[in-house]
């Protein structure tokens, strides 16, 4: 008889196990968000730091439009920036979702970046550490973005950058174009 109430008791507690832990083990799978998508920088609600008219922000993802292609465990980010001159150039980065080290280039140098999600799959953090050429010195910088889409229609990036000149918190809104 002991046995039998032992084997019934081991056997309650594995189902109660399995209904607790299996819908959390599902929550985590295939539930991240997908911030594919064209975006459109929307002054009115981001906090740069600058007065208005006084440029954009700087930052690992400052304002200016930008679109988005999620596909798997890859996330491409291109943007197109105007200079003062009339001049315009695309910057397109890529980023693994899966925790892997991701290396950028640009013109202005090298950036490495790991990308995480939350544990409800509903925020991406992405580390990078960037060295950039400026007056013929090297240059590191590090800043955290962490994305997050309070709705469908709207993407908030907000990047945490730290220099020799400092340490600056920025956030950037974007609306669905």
């Amino acid at each position: 008889m002991k046995n039998y109430q032992k084997n019934w008791r081991n056997a309650i507690l594995t189902v109660c196990l399995a209904v607790t832990i299996f819908p959390l083990s599902l929550r985590g799978q295939g539930s991240v968000t997908d911030f594919s998508g064209s975006w459109i920088y929307n002054a009115e609600k981001s906090n740069t730091g600058q007065a208005a008219g006084q440029g954009q922000g700087r930052g690992g993802f400052s304002a200016g439009d930008f679109s988005v292609k999620q596909e798997g465990n890859l996330l491409t980010v291109e943007r197109t920036r105007t200079n003062p001159e009339g001049q315009s150039s695309t910057t397109i980065m890529k980023y693994t979702l899966d925790g892997k080290e991701s290396n950028n280039s640009t013109g202005r140098g090298t950036s490495k970046s790991i990308a995480s999600w939350s544990a409800d799959g509903k925020i991406l953090t992405i580390k990078s550490t960037r060295s950039l050429e400026r007056n013929g010195e090297t240059v590191t910088m590090n800043s955290t973005d962490v994305w997050s889409m309070p709705d469908k229609n709207t993407v908030t990036i907000v990047s945490t950058s730290s220099s020799p000149n400092g340490d600056r918190t920025i956030t950037t809104v974007y609306n669905k174009k």
